[in-house]
Formats: structure tokens, C-alpha cells, sequence
């Protein structure tokens, strides 16, 4: 172990004499190169976890920077992700944590994901959810999610929701107006709302921050300061949500 550890030391010192001496003008002869480069190779063959580790290492400080920025980021954007009023609220609107969750109504993994959310709202009495229409997923994705934010004035988003969750197959313009009808809409007003200039804003800003966030599929989920990529399901929701509070309670949300 110390035989490969002073190895290892000489490789560190060969590349700091390499740096130090650039200062100088001066340059390794062509044996010198020769030298390090053999003792470099050997080490890694004798030691080849050395490169596991290093990428490991290295993927580990990336994430690490990956989610400082998310954080500085969502601190940011903490108005419009946690208290849109535009936006759908599930659970207790005075909830001591929020959790956000961008969605499309043609998202397979964001309807398997809805038990989790459901189960959430029965279980946590203390949690506030955001729903954040993120069509991204063509042209019925966004009807539908205009269409769910025009029931609003019509007292239905809820129910909207959830019924255009629970469809099976593709949401179309079609089948979103066939699911307005059942719930007993008036078609022609939900028509005229779903060009409002509020929807437009609306959806245009979930848009620009779930891009600046980095946000390109569904489900994404934030909870307080951590974005949460992907259907991961209830235990790791709950288990977030547990850890903010015992953490001492949300930052930004």
C-alpha cells in the first residue's frame, strides 16, 4: 500500500514540477516525459478503481452543482412556484410545506404518478400541492390544459383534473370536450375562457421557469428547495416531505 501511496505522490509532484516549472521556462526532456508517463501508466493499471473513483467523485460534485443551482434557482422563482394563485391547489391550501408538480395530461408516468398525489392529500393534512399545467406533449396536451384552466371560472377544475388524468388513452381536443360535457360545462363559455389572456401568461410562465429549472419531462416535482425528476413514487414524496420538516420547515416555500 505505501509503495503504490509514494506512486501515487509521485505522480502529484511530476504534474506540480510540470506546472512550476512552465513558470520558468523550463520543460521536461523527452526520457523525463517518457519516465512520468510510465510510472503514471503503471499505477493505473496496478490500480484501475483509482478512474471509478475519480468519475464518481466527479459525478458526485456535479450533482452537487447541479442541485445548488436548482436551489439558488427556485429561491428565485418562489412566488410564481409556490403562490401562483392561476394555479390548481390540492390539499391544504395553508400547508406548512408545498410541493409543486409540473405535469402533462398525455403523461403516462404523471397518471401513475396521481395515486401518490391523492394519497399525499388523504395522509398529510399539513401539505399544500400545486399543480403546474406543462403541456409539452403536442397539441392535445395543450387543449386540455387550457381547457382545465378555463373550468376554474366555472368552479370544475378539480374534478377537470382529475378526470383527464384518469382517461385512458390520448387526451385529445375531443376527448377533453367530451369530459367538459359530462361534468356538466358550459362548452361555450369554457371555449371562450381557454383564450383568456391569463391562461396565456400562465402557461408561458410554467414554461420559462421549468426551463431555467432544466425541467423537460414529466413528472417534475418540487418541494420546498428540491427539484424531484420523474415518477419516483409516494415513499420518496412522503420521505421529502418529512425531511423538510425535520429539517425545520421549508426555506422558500
Amino acid at each position: 500500500m505505501l509503495k503504490y501511496g509514494n506512486r501515487l505522490l509521485a505522480c502529484a509532484l511530476a504534474a506540480g514540477m510540470a506546472l512550476s516549472t512552465a513558470a520558468y521556462g523550463a520543460e521536461f526532456n523527452k526520457t523525463q516525459r517518457s519516465e512520468i508517463g510510465d510510472i503514471v501508466k503503471e499505477y493505473l493499471l496496478t490500480n484501475p478503481e483509482i478512474l471509478r473513483d475519480a468519475f464518481q467523485e466527479l459525478q458526485r460534485r456535479e450533482q452537487l452543482a447541479e442541485a445548488n443551482r436548482a436551489q439558488s434557482l427556485i429561491k428565485d422563482n418562489a412566488a410564481n412556484l409556490f403562490r401562483n394563485e392561476g394555479d390548481l391547489v390540492a390539499g391544504n391550501s395553508e400547508g406548512s410545506v408545498t410541493m409543486v408538480e409540473y405535469f402533462d395530461y398525455n403523461c403516462g408516468y404523471c397518471k401513475r404518478a396521481m395515486p401518490d398525489i391523492l394519497k399525499l392529500v388523504d395522509e398529510d393534512k399539513d401539505l399544500k400541492i400545486v399543480m403546474k399545467e406543462f403541456p409539452i406533449l403536442g397539441p392535445g396536451s395543450t387543449f386540455a390544459a387550457r381547457a382545465a384552466l378555463a373550468s376554474k371560472k366555472q368552479g370544475k377544475y378539480w374534478e377537470f383534473h382529475l378526470a383527464l388524468m384518469r382517461q385512458r388513452g390520448a387526451v385529445t381536443e375531443e376527448s377533453t370536450l367530451k369530459v367538459a360535457e359530462k361534468l356538466g360545462l358550459d362548452i361555450d363559455q369554457l371555449k371562450t375562457d381557454m383564450q383568456s389572456k391569463d391562461i396565456e401568461e400562465l402557461l408561458g410562465a410554467n414554461m420559462s421557469v421549468a426551463q431555467s429549472l432544466g425541467i423537460n419531462g414529466t413528472p417534475a416535482f418540487i418541494i420546498d428547495d428540491k427539484l424531484i425528476p420523474g415518477a419516483v413514487g409516494y415513499e420518496t414524496l412522503a420521505g421529502t416531505v418529512g425531511q423538510i420538516r425535520e429539517a425545520g420547515g421549508c426555506k422558500v416555500c
